[in-house]
């Protein structure tokens, strides 16, 4: 099945070191301004963007950061996912 998923480019490059070597290296996915990430499953690349986001909307925050919300069946794979990524 293929998976979309659309993302703020500098949200995506403040977020992950991973993607920001991508997309302002000397890679294919800088000059095409698309990242495959074909070994990690939609759902879970799904839940890694929802992070990245939250990342962005409470990193400088000074108020009090609602946990976020993961399901103990997906951690590992978050977890190895979050790992790559260098999120």
């Amino acid at each position: 099945r293929d998976t979309s998923f659309f993302m703020d480019r500098e949200t995506a490059i403040t977020a992950s070191q991973t993607i920001r070597l991508m997309l302002e290296g000397s890679f294919k996915e800088a000059q095409d301004n698309i990242i495959q990430l074909p070994d990690i499953s939609g759902y879970i690349l799904e839940k890694v963007v929802q992070y990245l986001h939250y990342k962005a909307q409470y990193s400088n925050s000074e108020s009090r950061i609602p946990e976020f919300p993961i399901e103990p069946e997906l951690a590992l794979e978050l977890l190895i996912a979050a790992k790559y990524l260098d999120c």
